[in-house]
């Protein structure tokens, strides 16, 4: 038997303790309780929407403080602490002395979530779209943020000594990246900073947009080499992913990031870089093996992906943008990416970091009740968009076509809501099994360190 240096590359499968599994778990059942919290309000808000006197039973906790609310929650509740779990399993956090302060770090991000929340009903906002951390809350959060990597980075100081010197860098290059984010936090959200705007829609430009949808690209080059290894012969793909993603950014650094207008052609087709991106990344991912359990969802992530892109940039042109701007139909396109492609591509990651027990995202009913769910919302939005568009009291005077929109809107908020809930109870029900003493769990670690014949 001979040791194998371990890297991000080379993630296996193995089977744990319970108690070794905690902090992976803990975060994805945190995670899923955030998901199901805001799809509980968002059904909340759906019926407020439907019947607009409902607000007046609720005082001063109407729709403009519970909405701050349900956003954030599925910001940095829902598609955040899976990412917590994703980096537990990369720096081995669960292993070794640091165990112990995984479940505390989850712990302290929820208090994070709860705090702001209060914050957001009490009426405190830095009026910043997902940004609306103030006072305390601004602070707390933040610190909640430099307690996991803390955490993190005593798990690398205390990793195997036998580690590769290629899984160290990375992981050393990982902290770095990380510690900037609480710092971004806090300064992004005071009320006195703000980024370039579109003049024509009050929204952001075209070279904002392509910068943050390469952060994206970034993420979903990188999520490999912390959950799988890649296929030997998948050399050329690799490559030539990375090559695109730096041509692009190349690209992005080369536009104007003042304030400007969508009609311009540099803006809107330097956006449109972003198709190519189509069939470049189903190529990356199958350069990589994967877990049976996550193969549904990677499907899943990838259609979403696609659809993103293609609706993004079409929303984007002239014309089109002119009469989608702050109506339901851009609602629509929001929730396209948030709970189709960033939801698919977290329980993908799940997935892939539970192995076997993967299979509780993967219930048929499930699966096909939360996609269909929120593909029925989008194309409802769309619709509703398209009339508030050319009569902007749609929405706001309720009739007949609207009120049947808001109406199957809402069902598809309940549909998402059982969904995510039979999600929630299957994850409770793994983390207690696994918290016995005997109970063993198959997790996908990486890094790794194994021996083989």
């Amino acid at each position: 038997m001979s040791p194998i240096h371990p890297d991000f590359s080379h993630a296996t499968e193995t089977s744990v303790s319970g108690a070794d599994a905690q902090g992976v778990l803990a975060a994805i059942e945190h995670a899923l309780f955030w998901l199901v919290v805001g799809n509980g309000l968002g059904v909340m808000l759906a019926l407020l929407l439907l019947g607009p006197s409902l607000n007046r039973a609720l005082g001063e906790l109407t729709y403009g403080r519970w909405i701050m609310v349900h956003m954030n929650l599925a910001l940095y509740g829902w598609c955040s602490l899976p990412m917590v779990a994703f980096l537990f399993s990369a720096y081995g956090t669960d292993r070794g002395i640091t165990a112990r302060w995984a479940g505390p770090v989850v712990w302290s991000w929820s208090a994070a979530l709860a705090l702001g929340s209060f914050s957001w009903l009490s009426g405190h906002s830095s009026g910043k779209l997902f940004l609306d951390w103030s006072g305390i809350a601004r602070v707390y959060f933040p610190l909640a943020m430099m307690a996991l990597w803390a955490v993190l980075s005593l798990s690398m100081i205390h990793a195997p000594k036998r580690e590769a010197a290629k899984t160290r860098f990375l992981k050393i290059t990982g902290l770095l990246l990380l510690l900037a984010v609480p710092v971004l936090i806090f300064v992004a959200s005071s009320p006195g900073i703000y980024p370039a705007f579109n003049p024509d829609t009050g929204g952001p430009t075209g070279t904002s947009q392509l910068e943050s949808s390469l952060v994206i690209v970034a993420i979903l080059l990188l999520l490999p080499y912390g959950l799988t290894k890649r296929k030997a012969e998948s050399y050329w793909t690799v490559t030539a992913s990375w090559i695109l993603l730096a041509t692009e950014a190349v690209l992005c650094a080369a536009l104007s990031r003042t304030d400007i207008s969508h009609h311009l052609p540099a803006q809107y087709l330097s956006l449109g870089s972003l198709l190519l991106w189509i069939p470049m990344t189903p190529a990356y991912y199958t350069a990589f093996s994967w877990h049976p359990s996550a193969c549904r969802w990677r499907t899943a992530f990838l259609c979403w992906w696609a659809a993103l892109i293609i609706s993004g940039w079409v929303l984007f042109l002239p014309g089109v943008l002119d009469h989608f701007k702050f109506t339901d139909g851009l609602v629509g396109h929001s929730i396209a990416a948030l709970a189709g492609f960033v939801t698919a591509l977290l329980i993908f990651v799940m997935t892939q970091l539970l192995g076997d027990n993967g299979s509780l995202f993967n219930r048929t009913w499930s699966f096909y009740t939360w996609n269909i769910g929120v593909l029925s919302y989008v194309i409802i939005m769309t619709i509703a968009g398209w009339f508030e568009g050319s009569d902007p009291a749609f929405t706001i005077v309720p009739g007949i076509a609207r009120n049947l929109l808001y109406f199957l809107r809402l069902l598809t908020g309940l549909a998402m809501l059982a969904a995510s809930a039979d999600w929630l109870r299957d994850a409770s029900r793994i983390r207690r099994n696994a918290a016995a003493s005997d109970s063993r769990i198959k997790l996908t670690t990486a890094p790794a360190l194994e021996k083989t014949a």
